[in-house]
């Protein structure tokens, strides 16, 4: 099965919302529609960046599941540099919207 992962830089967190729970509400959501095969909370360029990698079938599920993340972080945080990647061998390439 292809091994996908989404990620997001967080921002500032929603009144409420304690930094500690991010993650863990993030991995809940995709663990809702698959295998998650890790996460984690990371620093770049200064900013946290949520990484979470998933199993799907294909694109269109993976997509699914990416934007299903994507929008439980948008409810807890300001979010920016959004991408769902697909692994091919050693390297993550985006992955591509859906055509019509």
């Amino acid at each position: 099965m292809p091994s996908y992962r989404v990620s997001a830089a967080v921002g500032l967190l929603q009144p409420g919302v304690d930094a500690p729970d991010v993650l863990p509400a993030a991995v809940e959501v995709a663990e809702s529609f698959t295998t998650v095969e890790a996460f984690d909370v990371s620093v770049v360029r200064g900013q946290a960046r949520v990484t979470v990698r998933f199993e799907a079938a294909d694109d269109q599920y993976a997509r699914r599941v990416g934007w299903a993340v994507l929008a439980r972080l948008d409810e807890l945080a300001e979010i920016s540099g959004r991408s769902v990647t697909r692994r091919f061998g050693s390297r993550w390439y985006p992955v591509r919207p859906q055509t019509p």
